[in-house]
């Protein structure tokens, strides 16, 4: 290997290491607010990148279905939440109205719209923007029909309801999109010289979107009010609730913001690599592998291992690329018996 291949194989290992990334902080994120550890976060990414597909070749997405039918569900719940207690059922003829409009008008508007504006030549930031009003609801919903009832269950319990959520949406999939994989327009088509390195335009756009999310998500948390809230809950989610925190509303956010993060994960992987209704799967997986590395704790120890697994895969496909995903997850072995001996083990607590 010379410096030349060695240049251009860490150029895809940081460019698929950024969405590792980006998938890694919404493990953590997700499963320090919830306790979840989310394994359906990969279907974000193939329904987001699927979606796309699906408006840039003039076809009406599946998604749209899915979030009407996820709405419908929701509204049920929701409903029958409102009646189920006698203090709510008094604010029924208020709360009632504004849950159809949450769960049921504005799905229905996304569909109309979708509807509207798929058989036109639209712009990519257009398209863009239909993928993700199309998907990012579905986070929220997904926790309040799935989680939200099982919140305060073990990790366990919560593990075993990820692998369900994560099957049947592989499923839906399957069925909304097909066998055939898909790419995606990319955003630029340009590329640069780098020394004796070709840099795309499209690793340059993958880089700084991750680079600006990360940025975003920092400033979030470090300054807005609902980001302080969301990093108390993570830290107690007891002391967050004796303090007029709401972790079924920090719940909520968490997800929404895995969506948002999956789904532009989804957007920017696409035009790199041909997308399958299973694909996310193994593209979360190895979010998952930096998320470990950083213990489902620490964001910017996370976001690292994410480059870490970006650049390992890279470089193993080159050395052998017939066990490049067998070395990459065997990276998790090590970084768990370290933590296994670092720390502190503690009982969790029944309830």
């Amino acid at each position: 290997m010379d410096l030349s291949i060695a240049a251009i194989l860490a150029q895809d290992g940081i460019t698929t290491g950024a969405i590792y990334a980006l998938l890694a902080l919404a493990l953590v994120l997700v499963f320090s607010v919830t306790r979840v550890i989310f394994i359906p976060q990969g279907e974000f990414v193939s329904y987001g990148a699927l979606t796309l597909a699906a408006v840039q070749t003039q076809k009406f997405p599946m998604t749209s279905w899915l979030l009407l039918a996820m709405g419908v569900c929701t509204f049920i719940v929701e409903t029958a939440g409102v009646l189920r207690h006698s203090e709510r059922r008094k604010l029924a003829g208020r709360l009632v109205p504004i849950l159809a409009g949450k769960y049921l008008v504005f799905p229905a508007a996304v569909f109309f719209v979708v509807q509207a504006l798929v058989p036109l030549t639209l712009p990519m930031i257009v398209q863009i923007a239909l993928a993700l009003l199309v998907v990012v609801p579905m986070g929220p919903m997904l926790y309040r029909l799935a989680y939200e009832p099982l919140a305060n269950a073990s990790t366990l319990l919560l593990l075993i309801v990820s692998v369900g959520v994560h099957f049947a949406l592989t499923g839906l999939g399957l069925v909304m999109f097909g066998a055939e994989g898909s790419r995606t327009q990319p955003f630029s088509d340009a590329s640069f010289s780098l020394g004796s390195v070709m840099v795309s335009g499209q690793s340059l756009w993958v880089v700084a979107v991750s680079a600006i999310m990360i940025a975003g998500l920092y400033f979030y948390f470090d300054r807005t009010l609902s980001g302080k809230a969301l990093r108390a809950t993570a830290v107690n989610r007891l002391g967050a609730r004796l303090v007029g925190i709401g972790t079924v509303q920090a719940g909520r956010l968490a997800f929404t913001l895995a969506a948002v993060l999956g789904v532009l994960c989804g957007i920017l992987i696409a035009p790199i690599t041909t997308i399958y209704y299973e694909s996310g799967f193994l593209i979360g997986l190895k979010g998952f592998v930096g998320a470990i590395i950083g213990g489902l704790v620490s964001y910017p120890v996370a976001a690292l291992g994410a480059i870490l697994v970006g650049l390992l895969e890279s470089y193993s496909s080159f050395w052998a690329s017939a066990y490049k995903e067998v070395i990459v997850f065997t990276l998790i072995l090590p970084v768990l018996l370290w933590l296994s001996l670092t720390s502190k083990h503690v009982e969790e607590d029944e309830e």
